[in-house]
């Protein structure tokens, strides 16, 4: 397989480090990684400032080459990015899926993300109406030296800006996409993003292993799964 350039996006917070284990994977694998920070804390960037930023750091690559990994938020910065940059494939990891036009901020009563969580909660053993702690639903299947290291950074900062902002675009890009599911996310919930993916995209997404931070928690079959997928397209697979 051709070497490809894996363009990973973080979710909110935009900090380039949720990458920092997968990436050196990927390049031991002969590839290129780009971990690409967004402008999270910036009161003044929109969705369309979040997907120049992406652009930017593809610059002048080949795009039949780039592989687009979108996490969390970032499902809707990649429409954005894939309507600009014919990239190779875009993969959508544990991803908030917009409709066109839809801004962040929508998109949890549209989904009907409440409903989700709080049966989550039940499966879990904890009140329907617990408060987001993030040990219990980002961290809970990551190794401690990991979170430790996480706490060290300090909190990330994430403007509001962003989910008032539209994503505007028509239609979905004719790019080979795929929806990648973490089985033992608790903040969105595997069935849920099934019936999303379904309802938004008129596909099934693969599931494999980890939660909500599959990166952190599982970057040897993140990785793995991810060079599949390139492999595949440049074989020219389904």
């Amino acid at each position: 397989m051709a070497n490809v350039t894996f363009v990973l996006l973080p979710g909110a917070g935009g900090s380039a480090w949720y990458w920092h284990l997968v990436a050196p994977r990927l390049e031991r694998g002969g590839h290129e990684a780009i971990l690409v920070a967004l402008p999270a804390a910036d009161d003044t960037a929109g969705l369309p400032e979040y997907a120049d930023t992406v652009i930017r750091a593809i610059g002048n690559r080949e795009p039949r080459r780039v592989v687009l990994v979108a996490q969390s938020l970032a499902g809707f910065i990649a429409p954005l990015v894939c309507k600009q940059v014919p990239v190779a494939a875009l993969v959508l990891l544990n991803a908030m899926i917009p409709k066109p036009g839809e801004r962040p901020g929508e998109w949890w009563t549209n989904t009907r993300h409440d409903e989700a969580k709080r049966e989550q909660k039940r499966r879990d053993g904890r009140p329907a109406d617990a408060p987001f702690d993030p040990l219990l639903e980002f961290f809970h299947d990551v190794p401690q030296p990991i979170i430790d290291a996480a706490w060290a950074q300090g909190e990330p900062q994430q403007s509001e800006a962003v989910f008032g902002s539209p994503c505007n675009f028509e239609f979905w890009p004719a790019v080979l996409t795929r929806v990648l599911i973490a089985r033992d996310d608790r903040f969105f919930p595997a069935e849920f993003q099934q019936r999303v993916a379904r309802e938004r995209l008129g596909i099934s997404g693969d599931e494999m292993r980890g939660g909500h931070l599959a990166a952190l928690s599982q970057p040897d079959e993140l990785t793995a799964r991810l060079v599949t997928y390139a492999t595949r397209q440049h074989d020219g697979a389904a």
